[in-house]
């Protein structure tokens, strides 16, 4: 299904009359079944934990799974109750668990799920929990092993092809309408005068910041496929006259010069922690004194626990790029560690928020 153009001569501020967030968690609800299933008869979660409680790397490392494997599966278990901390750093089975997931009980429930255990989905997370790697790129103008979402030199992405360039932009153009007016409200940069968009796909939430800024510039700064899509709609908004495209590769060409607040849109979750590092690093070498890295994404609770919502999410990314979702936690983490000074979440909508860190 080719997604539709969308049309931006409305409002940019304008947020949509119906929270959309349900029709969001309702997409991304069958990885719940898909790694209930995988955690069940693939990894045996249950069964491991049934003979006494262990760390996250000791369970990790029992499961044989990589570091972001392993957040994806047991943040995602957590999210749903089934296994809970117990007081001395360690993670156990909740009662629900014990009673119902470990074989050999009265009332043990798990070959019921495990029915589901060969279904094309659940051998498909179960193949990328184990490899720690995103499914390869189908799209017919993508070669063979190539990504969708991800750019990375030596691969094939689908952003680099005009056609999947634009399907894939334009598809993740229907989240950024409903969540960039609420970003451009909720907040505002009025002492901001240049705004880099790193990875900035559409531009829609820099066009959303510049109708709230009249004094706002601002640079979409991503594939040269890509910007194509996004030149359109700075058009039709009428807003062409104060953006520049800028096409580049985030993690090796110079980051665009004179600008006083970057924006990471929705772009970390697609990176393992690395990559995150890397590049929040480079944001902050590149900023002014007193200027801000915003970054704007979902996060899980520091507790690394939930919601489950972001936790499913998570597993939608981690199947199709080399990211998951990450707690703010993490993000303060990075952002510290980068020189940066992290400010409280704000939140948007879709479960996104912004978490700025500011430049001493």
């Amino acid at each position: 299904m080719q997604p539709a153009s969308i049309d931006l001569s409305s409002d940019l501020l304008l947020a949509p009359s119906h929270d959309p967030t349900p029709i969001f968690e309702l997409a991304r609800s069958s990885s719940a079944t898909e790694l209930l299933a995988a955690a069940v008869a693939h990894f045996k979660v249950f069964e491991v934990l049934s003979h006494g409680a262990m760390t996250f790397d000791a369970l990790r490392d029992k499961l044989g799974l990589a570091d972001r494997a392993a957040s994806v599966l047991i943040v995602a278990v957590r999210a749903m109750g089934l296994i809970v901390p117990d007081g001395l750093g360690r993670l156990d089975l909740s009662p629900s668990a014990r009673e119902h997931l470990v074989p050999g009980g009265p009332f043990y429930m798990g070959d019921y799920l495990g029915l589901g255990a060969q279904n094309p989905g659940v051998l498909d997370i179960v193949q990328r929990l184990r490899t720690n790697r995103p499914a390869f790129d189908k799209s017919p103008d993508s070669s063979a092993g190539g990504t969708a979402f991800i750019y990375r030199p030596g691969t094939e992405s689908a952003m680099d092809h005009e056609a999947s360039a634009r399907r894939l932009t334009l598809a993740l153009a229907g989240r950024a309408k409903n969540v960039a007016p609420l970003l451009a409200r909720n907040y505002p940069l009025p002492q901001a005068s240049r705004l880099l968009d790193a990875g900035g796909g559409t531009g829609i939430y820099s066009l959303a910041l510049l109708a709230a800024n009249p004094r706002l510039r601002a640079l979409v700064w991503d594939r040269a496929e890509v910007l194509k899509v996004a030149r359109e709609f700075a058009e039709q908004a009428g807003l062409a006259g104060r953006v520049g495209l800028v096409p580049g590769d985030m993690f090796a060409d110079p980051l665009p010069a004179g600008c006083d607040v970057v924006l990471l849109s929705n772009i970390l979750h697609d990176w393992d922690v690395p990559e995150c590092r890397k590049l929040i690093g480079r944001c902050a070498v590149a900023l002014p004194s007193g200027g801000r890295l915003l970054i704007h994404d979902v996060f899980l609770n520091d507790a690394m626990d939930g919601p489950l919502p972001i936790a499913l999410y998570s597993a939608n990314l981690f199947a199709i790029t080399e990211g998951r979702a990450y707690s703010a936690a993490e993000y303060r983490a990075f952002v510290s560690e980068a020189g940066l000074v992290p400010e409280p979440v704000v939140p948007t909508g879709v479960h996104c928020g912004v978490l700025a860190g500011r430049k001493p």
